[in-house]
């Protein structure tokens, strides 16, 4: 009985190659100078239906590729909103635009100081967040931040065209 209402309940699924085709041929991948280039097997940011999905930024300066800030929590915040900021900007979007931000803090103890750069960068925005503490990061940095954004409509900039205010 149990192979039976499984084959009646049986939905087709597309296979890999095909939705990778369908995908790839409607989204956009974001590369900025004026944010460091990545550093692995991935992309600075995708979008795809309006949508941009922004990797994690840590706090590298983008023409040096070294880490700002070292060991100074709030250093390293605010570079990364920097480049979290770039890359948005050049993907059609801004921080004001963002949606949901995913936090990765090496100490959960910065948080407070994280906490307050953080707010600074979004200026009265509120997007939805999770922060989390890690083991470790890329580059033994303290923090790294990946977004999610909508894309700005008709081009127009949303406030101060995702710039942080630091």
């Amino acid at each position: 009985m149990l192979r039976t209402l499984a084959a009646r309940s049986f939905v087709p699924v597309r296979s890999l190659s095909t939705s990778t085709r369908i995908m790839s041929s409607s989204f956009k991948v974001t590369a900025t100078s004026e944010a460091p280039s990545a550093i692995g097997p991935y992309v600075q940011a995708i979008t795809y239906n309006g949508i941009v999905y922004a990797s994690g930024c840590i706090p590298l300066d983008p023409k040096s590729m070294t880490i700002v800030g070292e060991g100074d929590i709030e250093a390293q915040t605010e570079q990364v909103f920097k480049n979290l900021g770039a890359v948005l900007e050049a993907s059609g979007s801004s921080l004001k635009d963002v949606i949901k931000s995913t936090c990765f803090l090496k100490d959960m103890n910065h948080f407070v100081k994280f906490n307050g750069v953080y707010e600074k960068a979004f200026a009265g925005h509120k997007p939805a967040r999770s922060a989390v503490e890690v083991a470790r990061l890329p580059k033994d940095v303290l923090v790294e931040v990946e977004a999610i954004a909508a894309v700005r409509q008709n081009g127009e900039a949303s406030g101060d065209g995702g710039r942080p205010r630091l």
